[in-house]
């Protein structure tokens, strides 16, 4: 599965890649360092030390992510990975999504969006019927991505430790009104 948008000058492509790449762990590094920092800024006014950032990395592994019951999508800005996103099948039918991540020097040319239409249809030929979510508070920026593209709130499913907030997307209403 490949999909192209022409938003804008450089070309957006994803497409499915393994998660122990080159290319993926460079990516899952970024987006565990991009995230870890806003919560150390936030809460200790520090960035955080490359020795937490290493532990929590190693504490939250991504390996998951691939067949047969996950996968992992790579987003290509102008042919450079600059993107990605996980899904995990959580039970039948949902499947959980994580790793959501673009590189900060591409935000806002329409890489989000084509990231979660790849989701959508990355989800579909898993099975699902559902795609769930957890994220903080203060990722204001990825709550507004995820209700502009049909996510809404919806109860709590686990108990991470920094899950505040649960999203949830019905993929049936979806091809249902896209029929």
């Amino acid at each position: 599965m490949e999909l192209t948008t022409a938003r804008t000058p450089a070309l957006w492509t994803t497409a499915r890649a393994d998660v122990g790449s080159a290319e993926a762990l460079a990516l899952l590094r970024e987006y565990y360092t991009d995230v870890a920092n806003r919560y150390y800024r936030l809460h200790l006014g520090r960035d955080g030390t490359a020795e937490e950032i290493e532990s929590g990395l190693a504490d939250s592994p991504s390996d998951d992510l691939a067949g047969p019951t996950g996968l992992f999508l790579l987003g290509r800005h102008g042919g450079v990975p600059q993107a990605c996103a996980g899904l995990r099948l959580i039970e039948a039918g949902t499947v959980e999504l994580t790793r959501v991540f673009v590189r900060p020097e591409v935000r806002g040319t329409g890489g989000g969006g084509h990231l979660l239409a790849a989701v959508d249809e990355a989800a579909r030929a898993l099975g699902a019927e559902r795609v769930v979510l957890d994220t903080r508070l203060d990722l204001v920026e990825a709550r507004a991505l995820y209700t502009r593209h049909g996510y809404r709130e919806i109860p709590a499913y686990n108990s991470g430790p920094y899950a505040q907030v649960w999203y949830g997307k019905d993929l049936t209403e979806q091809a249902t009104e896209s029929s």
